[in-house]
């Protein structure tokens, strides 16, 4: 998430740590490189020049007792905690509990009125979609196809514009669930009859919630769009669009400066791209230290633990044949992106990984497959024999390239050469820290 920001921040680090000397020159250079990154993301500059300048004061007082490399991340990381805003988690303590979505037009309230509904329904509970955008054209239309695409119910009236009307007609309905999510109007600016609107959804629903839905590549004009919208009551914040190149900066801090908890962050274009904000796993996998709590929940839900612990076995020795590789880049793809798991891995999103192997898409795995259904068993368990002749054989009876055998054999390598890394003492304090029991690939 967050790619522009998080490399540059990575490679501010990699500086720090290879300084072959940790004094006021090489802290001023690592400054100057932090002010860059966060800048350039749309971080509130008035908020980095006194974050840094803390930032450089704490670690030259500190440098009298020695300072150690460590020292410097921590002290980044715990700032960075603190101005990147706070987050708090739902407490669901009553049925039917009321989340109101409010936000301006493209921010992706409809999607994530469907994203949260899923979260929720994936725990158990019985939640419904509450369709109230009567301003958009085709808003309830693209609820009522989002709500079954996960099997949500979705209440709504497609010709009716009053969302009072709406809300009072389900009224009964709204009463036999867990949760309802309320998907509102946007507008291009909180207007007087975008507030007027709100306040009366308010005083007919009663919610529980109201979260402003604002988009992470809105800028540092979000930090007056947080403060207009917290007036109308305001409860919470949900940032999307934290994928790929969108900066962020000036969401998050706006966040932070008008104090206003965020509980949610979309993190991808799917239905399940959604998690509960928690600053301190964010700037963890931000800068390279890895998220290995969220890792485990995402594989528990989609890889099988006895085989998993096998696999384990195989990981810690060292041995696994390209059988095992598939089997891990089947089980990676079903935890998301690959750049994105590999980033909640401690210590392996801070390595210089191929980006061919992150950009591993599924037509590519089913070519794989096919290649791998045309080698031997004696092949396929020593891949460090295929030579030409083999490759050609292959390829033929995949009905592919040479040059796709070959690449499939690179990955594989590639695969090889960072599990050799991760060996040892690393790999070891990863499996000790949850007793064993990671059923995620590496």
């Amino acid at each position: 998430m967050l790619n522009s920001l998080s490399d540059a921040l990575k490679n501010s680090i990699r500086k720090i740590i290879g300084a072959p000397l940790i004094d006021e020159k090489s802290v001023d250079a690592f400054i100057k490189d932090l002010q860059r990154a966060l800048i350039k993301s749309d971080v509130n500059v008035r908020l980095v020049l006194e974050f840094t300048k803390n930032l450089k004061n704490r670690i030259l007082e500190e440098k009298k007792k020695n300072i150690s490399r460590e020292f410097i991340i921590k002290v980044l990381y715990d700032g960075l905690v603190k101005i990147i805003g706070k987050g708090e988690e739902i407490q669901i303590n009553k049925k039917p509990y009321k989340i109101v979505l409010v936000g301006l037009f493209g921010s992706g309230k409809t999607t994530t009125a469907a994203k949260i509904a899923k979260f929720y329904s994936k725990r158990g509970l019985k939640v419904a979609l509450l369709a109230l955008d009567t301003f958009r054209p085709a808003a309830y239309q693209q609820l009522k196809q989002l709500g079954e695409s996960i099997h949500v119910n979705v209440f709504g009236e497609e010709k009716e514009k009053n969302p009072v009307k709406i809300i009072n007609n389900f009224k009964n309905e709204i009463n036999k669930y867990d949760i309802i999510i309320a998907d509102t109007s946007g507008r291009n600016a909180l207007d007087k009859e975008m507030i007027n609107e709100i306040r009366e959804i308010d005083k007919a629903l009663n919610p529980d919630e109201e979260l402003l839905v604002i988009s992470a590549d809105i800028g540092q004009g979000a930090k007056e769009q947080a403060e207009a919208f917290k007036e109308v009551g305001v409860s919470g914040i949900i940032i999307t669009k934290m994928d790929g190149s969108a900066k962020g900066g000036g969401a998050l801090t706006a966040c932070y400066i008008a104090n206003v908890p965020i509980k949610f962050i979309g993190v991808g274009e799917k239905v399940e791209d959604i998690e509960k904000f928690d600053p301190k796993k964010f700037i963890s996998r931000l800068i390279g230290l890895g998220d290995l709590e969220t890792l485990l929940e995402k594989a528990k839900e989609g890889i099988n633990e006895e085989k998993a612990k096998s696999m384990e076995e195989k990981i810690m020795s060292g041995k696994f044949n390209l059988i095992d590789f598939y089997d891990q880049l089947e089980a990676m793809k079903k935890m998301g992106p690959l750049k994105k798991v590999i980033s909640m891995i401690p210590g392996l999103s801070m390595a210089n990984i191929p980006k061919e192997m992150l950009d591993i898409q599924q037509d590519k795995l089913k070519k794989f497959k096919i290649i791998m259904d045309s080698m031997t068993k004696f092949e396929l368990e020593n891949p460090e024999k295929i030579n030409r002749s083999r490759i050609d054989r292959i390829a033929s009876g995949a009905g592919v390239d040479s040059s796709d055998v070959r690449d499939l054999i690179k990955q594989f390598e590639n695969m090889k050469k960072i599990i050799k890394k991760m060996k040892g003492k690393n790999i070891e304090k990863i499996m000790k820290r949850f007793k064993g029991k990671i059923p995620f690939p590496m």
